[in-house]
């Protein structure tokens, strides 16, 4: 009988599906390839049902664009956030990055991307309009820019910059302890802390 070869095909649909995964190469897919597998019955169906409940019930706030189970997600409902602040990030995820600080206590807008022209990402494929829809309230004196410190991050930034301040609002941007080329996702949180605090002005 011949033995498990690696190259069998439905192990190795298993093992790009995971390698899709942001983060996740072959030899990470191949682990958790084989962990699955191991798995008891009851084990597996309760992590199913997790991914499967988790794609059912999550949606994106219609305010700020984070994660949420509701239209408007907590932090937007909240009385406790200060309103007078909006931190403007890439991606939902960076809302649980910048929370876990603990050194940021306003809401925030997500923008889904960051400008990148040779992606063919504008201003107009973000949620910039919907940014400027939120400042027109005049509920908001800072405006924290808290895009990565890449090249397509620094674009978004100067570009927010350029719109936002004919509105006289404060702009402020989280300092560079956060590597260049880098994501907020891989900035541990004292440093992504002390960015936060140490924010620069526009």
């Amino acid at each position: 009988m011949e033995g498990f070869h690696l190259s069998d095909l439905q192990f190795q649909k298993l093992i790009q599906s995971f390698s899709s995964l942001p983060g996740i190469g072959k030899k990470s897919a191949t682990r958790i390839g084989f962990h699955i597998l191991r798995m008891d019955p009851t084990s597996f169906q309760s992590w199913l049902n997790n991914i499967e409940e988790a794609k059912s019930k999550l949606r994106f706030c219609d305010e700020c664009g984070g994660l949420t189970e509701e239209p408007i997600c907590s932090i937007c409902q909240s009385d406790r956030r200060d309103k007078g602040i909006l931190c403007v990030v890439e991606q939902p995820e960076d809302i649980f990055f910048i929370e876990n600080t603990k050194e940021y206590s306003g809401k925030y807008h997500v923008l889904n991307g960051a400008i990148s022209p040779l992606d063919g990402i504008g201003p107009e494929q973000l949620r910039i309009r919907q940014l400027m829809q939120r400042l027109d309230s005049g509920d908001i004196k800072e405006v924290l820019i808290a895009t990565n410190p890449t090249l397509e991050g620094d674009a978004t930034a100067s570009y927010l910059s350029t719109v936002i301040k004919p509105m006289e609002i404060k702009i402020t941007r989280i300092a560079h302890g956060i590597t260049i080329g880098g994501t907020l996702e891989y900035s541990d949180q004292y440093t992504l802390g002390k960015a936060i605090k140490s924010r620069l002005t526009l």
